[in-house]
């Protein structure tokens, strides 16, 4: 009821949706298809000036790949282009100490303090390297990395802090070897020179640790591992080192034809592996005290449920033999913080995932026993989300802060000693969690008050009531002052790309401080999305979407119908932020100026909508999808005067796999189709995604063959075109290239492909956006504007 309010109360505030206004321009085709600086930039990333009077943005520049910086007053006023001079002295975003007194940053890869009092600037290092992981320690010093090797400064010099190497330490203990032991047995002088080697060693070393001038010696890991990650302590004297195994085979990675080049020759580009090749490499975690060297093994045999196999039922009815030990795991990865060292060095978290993503695990480490010790867990039957992964400490260096989803929706929780709090709680997701200074407030973002409208909230760190500090209902991003008493919020609105407020940190009105979109641009006047709620028959609830129509529909007339899936699966776009498509949404507006009605749905699997509708794809990706679009042309039918008869679907990605899967399962629903980049056969796409969703494939077959549209092509009667970019290196043009070949198999007609030669998976050249319009319109238009 909640939601339903919401959305009763926001369509009535809305602009009203309207037909093609004489005295206004009317969107063509060429020019929603152009290049998009004719809108205007995003402001892609925001930072505060050091004082808080300022903040820096980035914005492309017209007619070219470079951003540039700009500079805008807290208090508004005229943005100004940072010119090359000004650079020099321009701060990027802060780390600031406990005490607020200064804040560390990386320009350019290198190191730089500020004193926050004076404003007066420190380098550090100046190199041409890349500097990352800022910390500061209790003592008012900074650590840092660069590449693999630890750097940390206390005020004076830049010192080597640590030094991980995947090779054996010098006078390690060889291997057995009985002739290499005979020849020391029988010739004294060799002896005697192996002992002279080995005693220099140890004085250099004992001399070494002896002089605090000198840095630590190299941590050696031995020669059979891979480093992939590490975690310096704040105080640097442990080391977290992440390692895989030396020549793991990941798997047969492709070989993706490249067929317009410089060169003039035909290329190959080496591209991701398939499916199913094989599982991620397993990791392992080690301790390593700095000062002596020494490295442990942390183990994972106490994390509860390491020895389960949740995929024990399909590996028996596949053949296979079952699981000995514990599962293979990962620690952190892409989607996953980096160890996470509390302020004073005593303590530090570590999230562990199983490789078959069913099992997530937050571990602290007891450092003076080399062990694990499990803090909680997170199962999932289907698959843990790659988002809402986030972990730190509270500045009480105390109190583990993480998110979750075990109530259904990604929520904060604290954990301190054994007692655990939830900070959050709803049918509502918690992200983007930042800490105040002070550690006594969370800031987060929340969409409590609908699925679609995202704000900037806040909460007592020991618990309490949840307060939403903006209105500004399509929020992206935001940062704490360096005060801690604003935000500097960059938010987004259907036909606002992303701009940038100042509001107080206790909440209140927003001072918007940018607004990059050109004249001709806002010259428009745009049809304002309908965000609607499309009841299901399926037992979903309700199916959020934007519904574009016109304001006065005829009386008695059935208006033809488009619907559209955005791709990625996971992701959201029936909500109140600058869309991903926003091409396709000018497209729309095309469209209904045109005399069509168009729908855009967050079919279940989207993201926004908490853990049940995000696995609802579970072992059969398009089952529920379709069942949601079904409902969608049920709903405009019912309402808003949409002809069944003529009804269209289009999309890409995992849009142009819902396209395929509409027009080959459900025939003669949707006349006419077009699929963009379509995944057709996943088999074909990575493992990452895919085994995440269906499982692996020799596991699970089954949800392979009916997840994938290319199983099903003889159901195709309907009208499809196929749209792909030969050099897609996220769905391979094989994909469809295979496809084709089943279509003319099965002498199927009514179809076409266009291929792009110069274009991956998101089109860049406004040409190809044109041609590939003009072909979906051309499409429709022939079949159903009848």
């Amino acid at each position: 009821m909640r939601f339903a309010a919401f959305a009763l109360a926001l369509i009535a505030t809305l602009p009203v949706a309207h037909a093609a206004d004489p005295a206004t321009p009317r969107v063509t085709l060429e020019q929603a298809m152009a290049d998009p600086d004719w809108i205007g930039p995003s402001v892609d990333a925001a930072w505060w000036r050091w004082d808080g009077t300022s903040a820096y943005y980035m914005l492309k520049r017209k007619g070219a790949n470079i951003r540039d910086i700009w500079q805008v007053g807290a208090a508004g006023g005229a943005p100004a282009l940072v010119d090359d001079s000004g650079r020099v002295d321009m701060d990027t975003a802060m780390v600031i100490e406990a005490d607020g007194a200064r804040g560390a940053f990386i320009r350019n890869g290198n190191v730089f303090v500020r004193d926050l009092h004076s404003g007066a600037l420190r380098q550090l290092t100046r190199d041409n390297q890349a500097a990352e992981r800022l910390q500061w320690n209790r003592q008012g010093g900074l650590i840092w990395r660069v590449g693999a090797d630890w750097y940390r400064w206390d005020g004076g010099v830049v010192a080597t802090a640590a030094q991980p190497r995947a090779d054996e330490a010098p006078g390690a203990k060889p291997p057995t070897d009985h002739l290499r032991d005979h020849q020391l047995r029988l010739l004294s002088t060799l002896a005697d020179d192996k002992a002279r080697r080995e005693a220099m060693r140890d004085q250099t070393d004992a001399w070494r640790r002896a002089d605090p001038t000198r840095p630590p010696a190299p941590i050696h890991l031995g020669k059979d591992v891979v480093i992939v990650d590490s975690a310096l302590s704040p105080d640097a004297r442990w080391l977290l080192v992440v390692t895989t195994a030396k020549g793991a085979d990941d798997g047969r990675t492709e070989k993706m034809p490249v067929p317009v080049t410089e060169s003039g020759y035909g290329e190959f580009e080496d591209a991701r592996s398939l499916v199913g090749r094989n599982d991620p490499s397993p990791q392992r975690l080690w301790l390593a005290e700095v000062a002596t060297g020494t490295v442990r093994e942390l183990t994972f045999d106490g994390l509860p449920g390491i020895k389960d196999d949740p995929l024990a039922a399909l590996r028996k009815a596949a053949g296979k033999d079952p699981l000995k030990g514990n599962r293979p795991l990962r620690v952190g990865g892409d989607d996953v913080s980096a160890p996470q060292w509390s302020e004073d060095g005593r303590s530090v978290a570590v999230m562990l995932r199983a490789v078959d993503n069913k099992d997530r695990w937050l571990a602290t480490v007891d450092l003076a026993n080399a062990s694990l010790q499990p803090r909680h867990r997170l199962h999932d039957a289907a698959w843990i989300n790659w988002s809402f992964n986030d972990f730190g400490w509270l500045p009480d260096n105390a109190t583990l802060w993480y998110l979750s989803e075990e109530s259904g929706f990604s929520h904060l929780y604290t954990l301190r000693g054994n007692q655990r709090s939830q900070i959050t709680d709803g049918r509502w997701e918690t992200s983007q969690v930042t800490v105040s200074r002070d550690g006594t407030r969370f800031y987060f973002l929340c969409n409590r008050a609908a699925p679609i409208d995202y704000e900037v909230c806040d909460a007592p760190a020991t618990g309490g009531t949840v307060r939403e500090l903006t209105a500004l209902d399509g929020v992206e991003d935001f940062s704490l002052s360096p005060k801690g008493d604003a935000l500097l919020v960059r938010h987004s609105a259907a036909y606002l790309p992303p701009q940038l407020s100042v509001v107080s940190a206790q909440g209140g009105p927003s001072r918007q401080l940018t607004d990059t979109r050109s004249a001709e641009f806002k010259a428009h006047r745009w049809i304002q999305p309908q965000y609607v709620q499309v009841p299901s028959r399926h037992g979903a609830g309700v199916i959020w979407g934007k519904y574009y129509g016109p304001a006065n529909p005829e009386p008695g007339r059935k208006y033809p119908i488009v619907m559209f899936v955005h791709g990625a699966g996971y992701l959201q776009n029936a909500d109140m932020h600058w869309p991903d498509y926003f091409r396709e949404q000018m497209f729309h507006n095309l469209l209904v100026d045109e005399g069509y009605i168009v729908l855009d749905l967050d079919y279940r699997a989207s993201q926004g909508y908490g853990r049940d509708w995000r696995t609802a794809i579970y072992r059969w990706m398009g089952k529920p999808e379709l069942e949601d679009y079904r409902d969608g042309l049920d709903w405009l039918v019912a309402n808003h005067q949409g002809d069944r008869d003529r009804a269209g679907i289009y999309g890409g990605s995992y849009g142009g796999f819902m396209t395929l899967t509409a027009l080959f399962q459900a025939p003669g629903v949707f006349k006419a189709g077009a699929a963009l980049r379509p995944v057709s056969d996943w088999m074909q796409y990575n493992h990452g995604y895919t085994a995440n969703i269906l499982n692996d494939p020799e596991l699970d077959p089954e949800a392979y063959r009916r997840s994938s549209p290319i199983e099903f092509a003889a159901g195709l009667q309907d009208h499809l075109l196929i749209a792909h970019g030969m050099i897609d290196d996220n769905v391979f043009f094989r994909d469809s290239i295979l496809l084709t070949q089943r279509l003319i198999e099965l002498h199927k007609d009514h179809w076409s492909i266009a291929p792009y030669p110069m274009e991956r998976h998101g089109f860049v050249h406004p040409d190809s956006w044109l041609d590939e319009y003009r072909r979906i319109h051309a499409l429709f238009e022939a079949n159903l504007k009848h």
